[in-house]
């Protein structure tokens, strides 16, 4: 009986006309306000991309201001450090004391102790330096003045070669072949030149560079094998033979004691171990003279 009179009403509903309208109506306003809600759904997700975009651009712009604000952050600490070092000397001009040459000493002292750190990263014993003590009362404000200066003059310039001249050890082990004339190691019985020294080593131990400059060379290189060539001062270079690994890429600067390879067995070799040269405007000089600070 129920669906009989439901049945009925549909149809009453549909075969009536206003009722039908009004159904229409509502199905209108209906469909209209589903269309703005999208509408409105793709523009707020327009807008978030579009904000999204723009906060990632500033982000990478204020990241590359920082950067330049760093530099300069930089810059004026090293006019700041240089600018210091003078209002000492000319204070230095005017007060003579103990305290102003404790405090000369002391500059000297961090400089004596970066010599002793590039010493140590080659593999040598530090040094120890002694510092004459000065007797104001002899000796004049000018004078006093003059000797702190021409030792720090000093210091500076020999900072500056210790860390740019090859010296040291590339590998802080034994020798397994000496500078000059060999035995050929593949036994044929005769004698060849040997351009350099050969250390012992197992396969990817760390290579080191004995000096600061510029890698002319990273690569194969015939009998060499995997090979690093460096260009340090005075048209010296040092070359790193028989690499397993190379760490650094031509072009590159790189600083004394930097990890430029891992030892191995490449080119012609009887086994693991790290060739190193001395070349001085392009030949090859016994890299034992360059092993120790003297």
């Amino acid at each position: 009986m129920n669906l009989k009179q439901n049945n009925f009403s549909r149809e009453r509903a549909l075969n009536n006309p206003g009722l039908r309208e009004r159904l229409l109506q509502v199905k209108t306003i209906y469909l209209t306000r589903l269309k703005t809600v999208t509408a409105v759904c793709f523009s707020l997700i327009a807008v978030l991309m579009v904000t999204v975009f723009q906060l990632n651009k500033r982000t990478k712009m204020q990241e590359a201001e920082n950067g330049r604000l760093m530099a300069q952050v930089e810059a004026l600490q090293d006019q700041l450090s240089e600018g210091s070092e003078r209002l000492d000397l000319i204070s230095a001009s005017h007060d003579s004391t103990s305290h102003k040459a404790l405090t000369y000493i002391e500059s000297i002292q961090s400089k004596l102790s970066k010599i002793n750190n590039y010493l140590t990263k080659r593999g040598l014993r530090s040094i120890a330096f002694k510092t004459n003590k000065i007797n104001a009362s002899k000796e004049t404000k000018g004078a006093h003045l003059d000797v702190y200066s021409r030792y720090n003059r000093y210091l500076d310039k020999l900072v500056d070669n210790i860390a740019r001249m090859p010296m040291g050890y590339p590998r802080v082990s034994g020798f397994t072949s000496f500078f000059g004339s060999r035995g050929n190691p593949f036994g044929d019985g005769r004698i060849e030149f040997h351009p350099g020294l050969d250390f012992k080593g197992r396969m990817g131990d760390p290579v080191k560079c004995t000096a600061s400059g510029k890698v002319i060379f990273s690569g194969r290189a015939g009998g060499y094998g995997n090979c690093v060539k460096i260009r340090h001062t005075d048209n010296i270079e040092t070359w790193y033979g028989h690499l397993s690994r190379i760490n650094v890429r031509e072009g590159q600067r790189v600083n004394v004691g930097q990890l430029i390879g891992k030892v191995g067995s490449t080119g012609r070799s009887t086994g693991p171990h790290l060739h190193y040269e001395v070349r001085r405007n392009g030949k090859a000089v016994n890299p034992k003279q360059y092993l120790s600070l003297n």
